[in-house]
């Protein structure tokens, strides 16, 4: 995947020839991503373990959302979805270590024609180049450190040819390993975990090591935010913070459980959002992309499956969407099971998930870790052990949840008879959407290995 990412300005000059002259007047946007951040474990949306101070802050100059969704619990995918504004599916960017299909446009060819210069920091996990042509790509340095100096220079090239920029930053944390940050800043034997963890010192010690990751990355987007100063480029640019899909521990990432698609979304843009707002309209990171092409002016320059969420961040609209749509495929991640299609749509409240291939197991890296089977051990006199690790492993085909009551996903509701109607919506919507995305299911499940980049990155 690393070689799929030199990009060049080639391709970029070819893009760029027909572009707008400068354009001043347009605002920078600034896209921040985290990698495998639980929102809960973030100041701004409840935590009282972690310590996220310029977050925190920066969710006071914004807009916070309350619901935010991706259409997949993992990197790869997600930021294929995140960078096109295409559902996974549809773009061929399902499985992790995934490519676009090539005939994908990507936030390179949507923002050019508006003028806009474009450049990626840190993590890419996206291929392959000709879907991504950067103008300038920044990969990680030694110890996946993100390369402050060369984001620098390219604002203030930027800045100096009168041309908008759009910038992502893509860290690596707080990506397992958690060998950043200081873990000692952390009480092990104060932290709230949540209800789907087996509590024990192994599991505590492990979660100061997560949080301490969190408190580095919160670090890396205050970096962010101070050279935006610097540059005094903060006053014209959207800053957007994200948290991507949940950490690595059971019922998060890998899974369409709330904790494993619901992101932290937080939205910065002077002039126009108010300090201090929050809104709790239904967004996907599809619908980035859209609104990036929105604020700049433009139109998409090919269609694109989300939708603008402008009015929302003018104040002009309270609502966005009906439901969002989520799906994993366990086909081609680290130790995973050989297939293990999740599909799964949320109204707002209720979260209704299929799982194709209920009579398999469903593993992946953590089922084979060390704390896992320390869960499973404990199990033998534990129930809720037993419970646990009982049921990330084996799941049902149907599953439904009220997430304003059970918001880790841990009752399910689907043979509560009041809720038949829901079911039944929430089915009818899933199976609309997976038509429309050419998702077949098992059948799409098992050509997952054909879309998968033969260079892979964790």
């Amino acid at each position: 995947m690393k070689k799929e990412l030199l990009f060049t300005l080639l391709g970029a000059v070819s893009l760029t020839g027909t572009a707008q002259t400068h354009q001043q007047d347009k605002p920078n946007l600034v896209l921040f991503i985290s990698d495998d951040c639980s929102y809960y474990d973030l100041g701004c949306y409840g935590s009282k373990d972690s310590k996220t101070p310029a977050i925190d802050n920066f969710a006071k100059e914004g807009m916070r959302f309350s619901k935010a969704y991706q259409a997949a619990p993992m990197s790869s995918p997600t930021r294929h979805n995140l960078y096109t504004g295409i559902w996974p599916v549809r773009s061929g960017a399902y499985p992790n270590h995934t490519h676009a299909n090539d005939s994908t446009n990507s936030i390179v060819q949507q923002l050019h024609p508006l003028g806009y210069k474009v450049a990626l920091v840190g993590k890419s996990h996206i291929g392959p180049a000709s879907v991504f042509p950067f103008d300038k790509y920044f990969p990680p340095l030694k110890g996946q450190e993100l390369d402050w100096a060369s984001l620098e220079r390219f604002i203030s090239e930027c800045i100096a040819a009168k041309d908008p920029f759009c910038v992502i930053v893509a860290s690596h944390q707080p990506h397992t390993p958690w060998n950043k940050g200081d873990a000692r800043e952390f009480n092990p034997d104060s932290l709230s975990l949540p209800p789907m963890y087996v509590d024990c010192p192994d599991t505590r010690r492990d979660f100061t090591k997560y949080l301490a990751e969190i408190n580095y990355m919160d670090g890396e987007f205050s970096t962010l935010l101070n050279i935006l100063d610097k540059k005094k480029a903060s006053a014209s640019s959207v800053v957007v913070y994200l948290s991507e899909q949940g950490n690595s521990l059971p019922f998060a990432k890998w899974t369409c459980y709330d904790a494993g698609v619901h992101s932290a979304c937080l939205i910065r843009w002077p002039g126009v959002i108010p300090a201090e707002s929050s809104s709790d309209a239904l967004i996907e990171y599809v619908d980035v992309l859209p609104t990036f092409v929105d604020i700049a002016g433009g139109k998409p320059i090919t269609p694109m499956d989300g939708r603008s969420f402008k009015g929302v961040l003018t104040g002009k609209s309270g609502k966005h969407k009906d439901y969002s749509f989520s799906l994993q495929t366990t086909r081609g991640i680290f130790d995973g099971s050989d297939y293990f299609g999740i599909r799964s749509v949320f109204d707002g409240r209720y979260r209704y998930i299929l799982n194709l291939t209920p009579e398999m197991e469903f593993k992946n890296t953590f089922t084979k870790s060390k704390l896992f089977q320390e869960w499973q051990s404990r199990g033998a006199t534990d129930p809720h052990a037993a419970e646990v690790t009982h049921d990330y492993s084996f799941r049902p085909k149907e599953e439904l949840y009220d997430v304003a009551s059970d918001p880790y996903c841990r009752l399910n509701l689907i043979q509560n008879p009041e809720l038949s109607g829901k079911v039944a919506e929430l089915s009818a919507e899933l199976k609309k959407w997976m038509d429309y995305c050419g998702d077949k299911g098992q059948q799409t499940e098992l050509e997952a290995l054909d879309h998968i980049s033969k260079g892979k990155e964790e």
